[in-house]
Parts: C-alpha cells; structure tokens; sequence
C-alpha cells in the first residue's frame, strides 16, 4: 500500500501532518511533507485524532467539464481550453464532516472529482515542469447548488458555500493514470458515477500549466480536476462515497444548514 500522507488533530487540539500506519498510527513530520517535512519519534494513537482535509490551499483551482461525458450531460461540447473557477478555502472540510445544505438552494449536486496538491512553486510552467510540481493526489466532491449555478450565470456563490469542498482523506505521491473514479449514494452498490481518470480531456500537467500561466501557485494548493458524467441532487440525510483507485475513499453526509451550523463552520 502506498505512504498515505495524513493532517490530524489530537485531542489537545494539536495539529500535526505525518504518515498514517497499517494500525492507524500517525507518525508525525515536523513539517509539511511537500515542504520537506522529517519523520520525527513521535507516534499519535488512533483514539487520540482526528483526519482534517490533508492540505490547507491558499486557493482551490477548479476545472469545469473535463470530461466530455459530462460535458455533453450538462448540455455543452466540452471546452477548447481549461475552463477555471475558484472555490474559496473556506468550503473546504475534511472525510466525515457534514456537508451543509444553503437555504438558498433547491437542488445540490455531488461531483466527485480527483484533486492534486501542488508541491512547489509553480509559475509560467511547461507541462513537463508542471508534472513535477504535482506533489500528490487526493479525493474531493465540488459539491455545487445547480439551480444558483443556472440562475446566477457564473459559479462563484454555487461552488462557494461553506462545506462544498470535502477533501481527503489523504495524500498519496503516485497514482495509476489509468485509475478508476466512482461516486456512491447511500446504501447503492452501483455507482452513479464511473470513469477512468484517463478519460479527462485535459491531462493534470496540462492543467496545472495552464492554471501556472494565469496565476502561481502555492505548495499545498489544490488543483480540482473535474468531474465525469453521473452527476445527480442529494438529499439532507444522504450520504456520497467517491472512491479513487490507489487513493481510497471520501465519505461525507448532507446535514441540514442552520444558524449553530453555520456558527461551528
């Protein structure tokens, strides 16, 4: 099994990144590892953390319809170039939080999507220097208001919502190019969401290039990379598993917005 990079938080409110063992022991670095964090003796026991998103991104660089599937699902050809949005830090949440449905939304889809975590500075990149730049991988759901989407005609308070970015619920250095993606609801054994991720239209060296050429990115940055066909509303109450092979899984529950939700967010 490959190094599963991990941040957590102990019970005494620490926070920490390290490597989560085969017995659910976290080995601490003593620092991030894409900023060439060292092992360190300490050893945290798995009832004394828990998992947090395993990055914290100056920015969350997101890419729309990258798969032609979904691209002509949604009703478009898929785009010439990258199409890029932002999701604001604040969306993000880590594997078993609960993601909170806005009062202002009728219809909130799940998207599950393969996410990279940009490990140095990149700007005005090649795709061959960008590939470089990719420190991991790691599992997310854009989660997005489709009604606010359509009505608002650009996507910023759709993508935005606190809670709208799980992410986790860790990092692995490599992945199979050819691995697959699937997206679960509820009890379901069929997913409603299957692709390779090889069958994105634009490669993530490619992406992470292209995003380089409008803007620099940061080590810890996160990179979304679209979503394949199958996308559908969930419910509060549901839950969405999005399953990456050679990753592991994401799971989060739809819990129902209000003012202390809001608060503890």
């Amino acid at each position: 099994m490959a190094q599963r990079y991990v941040r957590v938080q102990t019970t005494s409110s620490q926070l920490y990144y390290g490597i989560l063992q085969l017995n659910r022991q976290v080995q601490v670095l003593d620092a991030p590892p894409w900023l060439e964090g060292q092992l360190t003796d300490l050893l945290i026991e798995p009832d004394s953390y828990r998992l947090l998103a395993p990055c914290v991104p100056s920015k969350i660089i997101a890419v729309g319809k990258n798969y032609a599937k979904h691209a002509a699902e949604m009703g478009t050809e898929a785009p010439k170039e990258p199409l890029l949005f932002l999701k604001p830090s604040t969306t993000l949440i880590a594997m078993g939080d609960p993601i909170f449905y806005p009062p202002q939304s009728a219809r909130v889809d799940y998207e599950g999507e393969l996410a990279l975590v940009i490990g140095d500075r990149c700007c005005d990149c090649s795709p061959e220097t960008a590939q470089n730049k990719i420190w991991g991988y790691t599992i997310a759901n854009d989660v997005t208001a489709r009604d606010l989407q359509k009505k608002d005609g650009q996507w910023t308070r759709a993508k935005g919502f606190d809670t709208f970015c799980p992410l986790g619920p860790w990092i692995v250095r490599e992945l199979n190019p050819s691995a697959r993606l699937q997206t679960f609801l509820n009890d379901s054994p069929k997913p409603v969401q299957s692709a390779l991720i090889s069958e994105m239209t634009f490669a993530p060296e490619v992406l992470v290039s292209y995003i380089s050429q409008v803007m620099t990115l940061l080590p810890g940055d996160v990179v979304l990379t679209g979503t394949p066909e199958g996308i559908g509303p969930v419910q509060v109450g549901d839950r969405i598993r999005v399953e990456i092979e050679g990753i592991g899984a994401l799971e989060n529950t739809i819990a129902a917005r209000n003012a202390e939700s809001v608060a503890i967010a």
